[in-house]
């Protein structure tokens, strides 16, 4: 399972009328809430039309879930998803049909999170599972820090997809990233699946100078960017900054959601038997991370900086 699931949830989980008591619906909704703020996306269906029902009392929404939804869109946890049925869910129960449509035509690396009346519409349905019994759900029982993967493309785009699509930031740092060497050829078609939206996320790439390198030749670095992955910024509308430091040596992808560790970094190879094991960060080191590769932190020399295209 990726490192960042997604999720949808129905409006009754957020009800206190779901529950016996006003007690019991906080206790549950507090045991999502890390998970959510954590490693969680959530959609919000029907071009958000979902959040909205929570904007009035017409129901007894639950103080701890309209914290929830504030923190998830806060955090920019809350995805807009297109309308996937024809006609507005009439409750609860036409709200997991409406996430379920959605997965077909986006599949969820997590699943749908219902009570046990919705549940019980959908008792065969592995996608569905009720809040009070989410460990029996095998996607919420994958739910790790870390996941073991191949070192192909393929295998980095499944897992990186949600990172992708929905993040508004994202810092790739690598020391050796350059996209004109053939172990990294396929890193725009990496960077190009986080294209295709308004506004475009802003895109970092951070690698080493190696022996100074730009203090000899200030456009060797900016020329091997613009071969390696001009076109396919430009397909996807989408530029990157490319800042060139003194030497370091982790490999990070780092987003306004998540923080990965890489300790192969975004290189490629066809060797069947090569594995990579990707690590989720904690929210203090994702940050401290960011700040490290932040010029104003002064933690590295800034050698060069350039935008592509």
């Amino acid at each position: 399972m990726p490192l960042l699931a997604e999720y949808a949830i129905t409006p009754d989980v957020f009800d206190v009328a779901s529950y016996t008591s006003e007690e019991v619906c906080g206790l549950h909704l507090e045991a999502i809430r890390e998970p959510m703020l954590t490693d969680g996306l959530v959609r919000d269906l029907r071009d958000g039309e979902w959040r909205r029902l929570f904007a009035n009392d017409a129901r007894a929404w639950h103080r701890r879930g309209k914290e929830l939804i504030k923190k998830l869109a806060k955090q920019g946890r809350l995805i807009q998803f297109p309308r996937a049925l024809p006609e507005p869910p009439p409750d609860d129960h036409g709200w997991c049909a409406e996430a379920l449509a959605t997965h077909a035509a986006h599949a969820f690396t997590g699943g749908v999170i219902v009570t046990e009346p919705v549940k019980n519409n959908w008792p065969r349905e592995s996608l569905v599972a009720r809040l009070d019994q989410l460990g029996g759900a095998q996607w919420w029982a994958a739910r790790s820090p870390s996941v073991t993967l191949m070192r192909t493309l393929t295998d980095y785009e499944q897992h990186l997809d949600p990172v992708l699509r929905c993040s508004n930031s994202l810092l790739f740092i690598d020391p050796y990233l350059d996209p004109v060497k053939h172990q990294y050829r396929e890193i725009g078609t990496l960077l190009a699946l986080a294209g295709g939206r308004t506004p475009a996320p802003k895109i970092e790439i951070h690698r080493h100078s190696h022996e100074g390198r730009m203090d000899k030749d200030s456009s060797y670095f900016k020329d091997r960017f613009s071969e390696g992955i001009m076109s396919s910024l430009r397909a996807a509308n989408l530029q990157a900054e490319v800042f060139i430091w003194d030497r370091f040596h982790d490999r990070y992808l780092i987003s306004n959601l998540i923080g990965i560790s890489l300790p192969n970094g975004f290189d490629t190879t066809q060797s069947p038997n090569a594995v990579t094991r990707w690590t989720r960060l904690g929210r203090k080191d994702r940050d401290d991370v960011q700040r490290e590769f932040d010029v104003a932190s002064q933690r590295h020399v800034l050698r060069g900086r350039f935008t592509i295209p």
